[in-house]
């Protein structure tokens, strides 16, 4: 089994959300991730699923959520040349004696601290899910407090 991208647009109603995830827990798989957003046309969303499976199982579920009515167009794009991001917010136990080595490390990940109080940092960053759990498990030391993550999102490269 390996890890798939599925992208779908979808009519942006109400409804929608529930009627894929169901067709996935319907046949057993498991959601590693799930992203949803509107689109630049407000009738649009946007829906990014990780899921693992083989290649003729996927083809299956593509096909399947090409069936509900809801779904404008599924493709599975793990094979295809594509931008993946995901994004985490990370808030770490920080004093004034272990703020420039969290500091430090936040630079060499391309990340941001966006929030600093007496006690605490936020970190926010973007990135391959490896890479953000690469921060995470240098974080750890220091203490994480609260880790938000969002699902993949994707794009394919060109037209």
């Amino acid at each position: 089994m390996s890890q798939h991208t599925i992208y779908a647009e979808v009519q942006n109603v109400p409804g929608v959300l529930s009627h894929i995830s169901g067709m996935f827990s319907a046949r057993g798989f498991n959601i590693k991730s799930l992203t949803v957003g509107e689109t630049d046309r407000p009738t649009l969303s946007r829906m990014t699923v990780v899921v693992d499976g083989d290649d003729h199982t996927m083809d299956q579920v593509r096909t399947q959520l090409q069936k509900i009515v809801t779904v404008v167009r599924a493709e599975d794009i793990s094979d295809t040349d594509c931008v993946e991001r995901d994004l985490a917010l990370i808030k770490v136990k920080a004093d004034s004696i272990k703020r420039l080595e969290i500091h430090e490390l936040v630079n060499i990940f391309r990340a941001k601290i966006v929030d600093v109080s007496p006690d605490c940092v936020v970190i926010e960053l973007s990135g391959k899910e490896n890479k953000i759990d690469a921060l995470i498990e240098l974080m750890k030391p220091f203490g994480i407090l609260e880790l938000a993550r969002s699902g993949r999102i994707a794009m394919t490269r060109g037209n």
